[in-house]
């Protein structure tokens, strides 16, 4: 019989194959042999779940026992072909001696199974390569347990295996690629899981696949190619990190899921043509070019969302819809014109949403055209009207850098002229006599700052705007903003100096560290070092604005280093998170907000400025609020700073060996990443956090939190934040954060991709607040600036 063109779905298999099981004559049904009797009599003892088998009488008569949705057991020709257990919430936890190799061990003496389906009974442990054993295997289903480690290779040796389901568990590891080799697979269903990886390259061949369901893991890369896969009818990567082209895929899908991952090419054309295609969800990712307004109207689509990419295009008013359409999400993307008259139309059932374009129209929230055009370009989509203006402008460019370049080698030509002479004739100069000075260093570029000091982009120097320009402070400034180092000035004391509060004679609070000097060095030993301090400079850096020198009478060598920062007034990040009280506590989207701008402030550090400024020993403590509440970084491992503790002897702490371990390898930015997850924890935790036991301990509540449900994400955050958060928004800072905690630093995700996820949740938060109408986003309270305490800059 020739099966009609039908559209399906994961559930829609497992109903039919539930159905039939139950239906099988149970005329088949005779006398079965004592051992396999025997065998499901252990079954049920090990499992000893009575509510779910009440109906499991001690008879060997079991193939004749009434089939419900617990339990179905299914014979023909005196064997047991097909075993169904169905558990729910309320099924209880199996004792703590089960054993999973013991189960599977008697499970396996049922060597006839065709269809095996244990779902929600609370296994746990290492699913067993034992279970290749059952050779005869169609349909296997562990769905709804807590299997963990690798999915065995084993699997691939069952090669009449037609559908894996192995949803919400707790695998981790890669997708074996060994699956690509089962024959007949046609159902593949691997959701809510720990994968990891790249998607096997042998899943081309699999040309008998029908559903492939890989959401809510941490899958990566480039998705196959399943151009060739001509069966294939469901595709759903929702909640990974696919990207960044558009898959190759086959014309007869029916559901294609890429919401949430790292998609940023265009789509492809040939998507327009899937006349078959009913569900079409490519949300939160990034993709960009014309909307293919085509899309609106194929013939069987009833489900389409677009929501928060880049895309471009005029829409237009008198754009056919399909009658099928019933939902559809335009929103969050850079499309102009009118919004369709068949999208808003009253005559039609439909839900349209089309907010936060440029859309000529005064409902939902649009942003003004001019919006829509520059991000357009600032994500390369050019307008065509300008393509042939930007080629004549690029060899404009080309001859721009090239005459620059000339330019910069005979400028450094003369600067190294200049400095031999200069350096001859200070041989010929007598030295002056000694005397007390406080030495000015100049702020202009020098030639070893130009190679070791290099901004990379425009981006970065962006950040240091709004900061007072970088200068050389006298000794005088300081002693009169500090009313000459009074007690009242004293902010604290560490191992990197005496910290002081003062006020300049503009007004301006300063935060300034007096540093003494060990040994006898010249003001040129630390030149080089200010300088660098002082590029130093960004939106989410507790920022140095000036420096000063106080040197020795007799031969002029430096005795005290002030390093004058901005102040920072509203407090420490844990007086907002962990401590003070609720009232005052920072709301989920703030929270997200504040370590958001701390990511930002590391990749300045390790980015912004070669070489990069690495392992900073970050705490929650070193992260300061200004008057808006903007997050900066006010303990970093400044050169001077590191270069003084080297020379006095330096300080040993609990992490000094992982730092020398770091050191000598390419994973130098992955400590930073490690503190950032800790400071991260404390955020969602909203308790302090003070060993690394502790953080062992959250860090497994969080793995087990990410692959549960709501109800369990909710039940470990903060509870001042656990109403005012959306879940997707939550679980993505919990993934982010479990990653970043990772024990080897190889595993641990590049501050990039921290800065990825944390955008992304914060994206998907202000979403949801919209769309409950909720204000939890906004400030609830107010610390007065000028507020005192000793906690306005970390003392290291």
């Amino acid at each position: 019989m020739v099966m009609a063109r039908k559209r399906i779905s994961t559930s829609t298999i497992l109903l039919v194959l539930f159905l039939f099981s139950i239906t099988v004559p149970s005329s088949y049904a005779e006398t079965l042999p004592p051992s396999q009797a025997q065998t499901l009599k252990r079954i049920r003892k090990l499992l000893n779940i009575p509510t779910l088998l009440t109906n499991w009488r001690n008879t060997t008569d079991v193939c004749n026992i009434e089939p419900t949705q617990s339990l179905t057991v299914v014979c023909y020709e005196k064997s047991i072909t097909q075993l169904h257990i169905t558990g729910n919430t309320s099924t209880p936890s199996l004792p703590h001696n089960f054993s999973v190799e013991s189960f599977f061990t008697i499970l396996v003496r049922l060597p006839t199974l065709k269809v095996l389906s244990l779902v929600s009974l609370g296994l746990w442990g290492n699913l067993p390569s034992k279970i290749s054993q059952l050779s005869s295997l169609e349909i296997l289903n562990m769905s709804s347990n807590f299997f963990y480690g690798d999915i065995p290779q084993e699997i691939s040796s069952l090669s009449n295996l037609q559908t894996l389901i192995l949803d919400d568990n707790l695998f981790t590891g890669r997708v074996p690629g060994s699956l690509g080799e089962l024959p007949v697979l046609t159902v593949l269903s691997l959701r809510n899981n720990s994968l990891t990886g790249s998607l096997p390259r042998s899943f081309s061949s699999l040309e008998n696949l029908r559903v492939v369901a890989l959401s809510m893991n941490r899958l990566s890369g480039q998705v196959p190619d399943f151009s060739s896969l001509r069966n294939l009818q469901v595709l759903d990567l929702e909640d990974n990190y696919f990207g960044p082209k558009f898959p190759s895929l086959g014309s007869k899908l029916v559901t294609l899921v890429l919401r949430k991952n790292r998609f940023r090419s265009a789509i492809d054309s040939e998507l327009s043509t899937y006349r078959h295609l009913q569900k079409l969800d490519i949300s939160f990712n990034r993709f960009v070019g014309p909307f293919p307004m085509a899309l609106l109207s194929l013939p069987s689509i009833t489900y389409l969302n677009i929501a928060a990419n880049k895309f471009t295009g005029m829409l237009l008013e008198n754009v056919s819809c399909s009658a099928r359409l019933g939902f559809a999400d335009l929103s969050s993307n850079l499309l102009t014109g009118r919004v369709p008259t068949c999208l808003v139309s009253s005559s039609r059932n439909r839900v349209a949403r089309y907010a936060r374009n440029c859309l000529a129209t005064g409902d939902q929230n649009q942003h003004p055209y001019f919006f829509c055009r520059n991000e357009a370009l600032a994500v390369g989509i050019i307008p065509s009207s300008q393509k042939k203006q930007r080629g004549a402008a690029k060899a404009k460019i080309v001859l721009i850098i090239v005459g620059a370049m000339l330019a910069t080698i005979a400028l450094v030509g003369l600067i190294i002229y200049l400095v031999m002479r200069r350096e001859n004739a200070k041989r010929m100069v007598k030295r002056p006599p000694p005397r007390l000075i406080t030495e000015n260093v100049s702020t202009g570029y020098t030639s070893k700052l130009l190679s070791d000091a290099r901004y990379i982009s425009q981006t970065m120097r962006l950040g240091a705007l709004g900061l007072p320009s970088y200068r050389a402070f006298s000794l005088e400034e300081l002693e009169r903003a500090t009313n000459n180092f009074a007690s009242s000035a004293f902010l604290g004391e560490g191992s990197h100096g005496q910290m002081y509060r003062g006020k300049l004679n503009n007004g301006s609070s300063v935060a300034i560290r007096c540093l003494k000097v060990k040994g006898r060095h010249s003001t040129q030993s630390f030149m080089h070092h200010v300088e660098l301090i002082s590029k130093l400079r960004h939106h989410h850096l507790v920022s140095s604005i000036g420096h000063c020198f106080e040197c020795y009478l007799d031969d002029s060598s430096v005795s005290r280093i002030f390093l004058v920062f901005e102040y920072v007034p509203n407090g420490t990040l844990r007086s907002h998170i962990s401590e003070g009280f609720s009232e005052q506590k920072l709301t989920w989207a703030q929270r997200i907000a504040s370590v958001v701008g701390i990511v930002k402030g590391i990749q300045f550090l390790h980015v912004g400025i070669v070489p990069g400024v690495f392992s900073n020993n970050l705490k929650i403590t070193d992260i300061l609020l200004d008057e808006s509440f903007v997050a900066k970084i006010s303990s970093y491992n400044l050169p001077l700073l590191a270069e003084n503790m080297r020379k006095v002897g330096g300080v040993s702490t609990s992490r000094s060996k992982e730092h020398s371990i770091i050191g000598r390898t390419t994973y130098q930015d992955k400590l930073d990443v490690y503190d950032f997850g800790v400071i991260l924890l404390e955020v969602i935790i909203g308790s302090p956090i003070t060993s690394r036991n502790q953080v062992t301990t959250l860090k497994e509540q969080i793995q087990v939190a990410i692959a549960a449900n709501d109800t369990v994400r909710r039940s470990i955050i903060d509870p001042v934040v656990c109403d005012g958060c959306s879940d997707e928004s939550l679980k993505t800072v919990m993934d982010i954060c479990y990653r970043t905690l990772s024990y080897e630093p190889s595993e641990r995700p590049s501050i990039e991709d921290v800065l990825w996820n944390l955008q992304f949740a914060a994206q998907v938060q202000e979403e949801w607040g919209r769309d409950s109408g909720s204000n939890r986003g906004s400030p609830v309270f107010h610390v007065s600036p000028s507020q005192p305490g000793p906690w306005q800059l970390s003392i290291p």
